[in-house]
């Protein structure tokens, strides 16, 4: 078996794994980046940019017909093919060519393959052996994790990679599962002309965010015409002649061309070789808040794979960067708040869903003295600028003990735009008090803040009178 020796091996090239094999090539160390498939990974090809790409030709056009004087000028439909072009061309074919050089300038050295771990800081691919003599990264991400239903793996089923890559639009879709995935591949595809029925097991979509985003978001799918079942459990599947039938627990049956499973995410790291460094393949890597696996200071697992903060790129490419300082021997940096399912997080429907934090009920089940003030996201003079009857709301949840944000939540068109000044308010731990002295400019729609923030102010007084009583 051929040897070669490295400072650091990295398993994965997707966003995490890419970002920490720059940095630490940057950086003087000479890095194998291990990847078996594409340089950019699941988010570049698959998941993150061919969905916006989807999704923005109908957003863009919803937005010029809600705006007097744009909305005249607008004569005619989706131009469906042109959509599928530049959905390709931003997934570059599925090319990953370009993404190459830019690992070459920073003395990365690219292995194609499947790595395996071969006992501590060994990396098998093929017939080759990669020796580390720092560090392994683990940066396998997620694939799509699949429910034991009778019929479902004989009935040649979409994951996000063939719903997102498709070269042409199904007439009928079928989609379980109303998380992220399902809601916003729900709004691709029907705003490109598929009859789609989209089905929840639990009562509502989006369960994770506020119960006033899932059913903003459920009202605008359905005023476009898709099907939401909420409340619906599968129990069988069947391709029979080119149809998929779901049959639910309640009797009902319901029929696709195909059917895309969007219900959850599965670590990618039941056949890596985790069993000889004793560790539990086919689960996600614990690791510290170092991104260090507990017990071996030279491995590291960073992004979808340790199961902190899935489907978040930009969390994996933190990690990364936490991941690399703490590997070239810095200052010990640690993740800081707002990590995991507090992480900052974007649904790119229309309206889209942009959060940050705790929800109310996440804050009120920890423990927190939670205080939330709601106001209409198009409540500003800036708003008007989107267009007329523009929907969705704005809730901002306060420690207020503490007095200080612990979430926020954005409903309405182009709202992730709005999301990043919550992220910073969270986590610098900034008083509302001193909040109230950040003045947004005019006429922007983030002078909600200045409605919120009187609304908070008002709710706490009561209460802290009360308390002094």
């Amino acid at each position: 078996m051929n040897e070669r020796n490295f400072d650091v091996t990295v398993i994965g090239g997707g966003p995490a794994g890419e970002v920490a094999a720059g940095k630490l090539g940057e950086a003087g160390l000479s890095v194998a980046l291990v990847e078996s498939h594409l340089i950019g990974g699941e988010c570049s090809y698959y998941a993150c940019m061919p969905s916006k790409a989807l999704l923005r030709p109908a957003e863009a056009l919803a937005e010029a017909r809600r705006v007097p004087g744009a909305a005249e000028a607008v004569t005619g439909q989706l131009d469906v093919e042109a959509v599928l072009r530049r959905r390709d061309q931003i997934v570059h074919g599925l090319d990953d060519s370009d993404q190459v050089p830019w690992l070459d300038e920073r003395n990365v050295t690219v292995v194609r393959g499947h790595g395996v771990l071969d006992g501590e800081r060994r990396v098998r691919v093929g017939d080759e052996l990669l020796l580390a003599e720092r560090a392994v990264v683990i940066a396998t991400g997620t694939g799509a994790a699949m429910p034991p239903l009778p019929g479902l793996s004989e009935a040649a089923v979409w994951t996000n990679r063939e719903a997102t890559t498709a070269a042409s639009v199904p007439e009928r879709l079928l989609i379980m599962g109303g998380g992220v995935v399902g809601v916003e591949l729900a709004q691709a595809w029907a705003s490109l002309g598929s009859k789609v029925t989209l089905l929840e097991l639990f009562e509502r979509i989006l369960v994770r965010e506020e119960p006033f985003a899932g059913a903003e978001v459920e009202a605008s799918l359905r005023q476009l015409g898709v099907d939401v079942r909420t409340g619906a459990e599968a129990v069988r599947v069947e391709r029979r002649d080119g149809t998929v039938t779901i049959e639910l627990a309640d009797g009902n049956r319901v029929e696709g061309d195909e059917l895309l499973v969007a219900i959850g995410r599965r670590a990618l790291t039941g056949d890596l070789g985790l069993e000889t460094v004793k560790l539990q393949p086919g689960a996600p890597i614990e690791v510290d808040d170092g991104m260090r696996v507990p017990g071996r200071d030279w491995l590291y697992a960073i992004g979808d794979v340790n199961g902190r903060s899935l489907l978040t790129t930009h969390m994996g490419k933190y990690q990364a960067r936490i991941a690399a300082e703490n590997i070239l021997g810095g200052h010990a940096r640690v993740a800081r708040p707002a990590q995991g399912p507090l992480a900052p997080r974007v649904v790119f429907t229309d309206p889209q869903v942009a959060a940050v934090g705790h929800t109310l009920e996440s804050a009120e089940r920890t423990g927190i003295a939670a205080v939330a003030v709601d106001h209409a996201t198009g409540g500003s003079a800036g708003s008007s600028f989107y267009g007329r009857k523009v929907a969705g709301t704005t809730r901002l949840v306060f420690d207020a003990d503490r007095d200080v944000l612990v979430g926020a939540t954005f409903v309405g068109p182009d709202v992730a735009e709005m999301l990043h000044a919550a992220t910073i308010a969270i986590v610098g731990e900034v008083p509302a008090a001193r909040l109230a002295h950040a003045i947004p400019a005019f006429p922007t729609r983030n002078e909600i803040w200045l409605r919120l923030l009187a609304k908070y102010e008002q709710a706490e007084r009561p209460r802290q009178l009360r308390a002094a009583g």
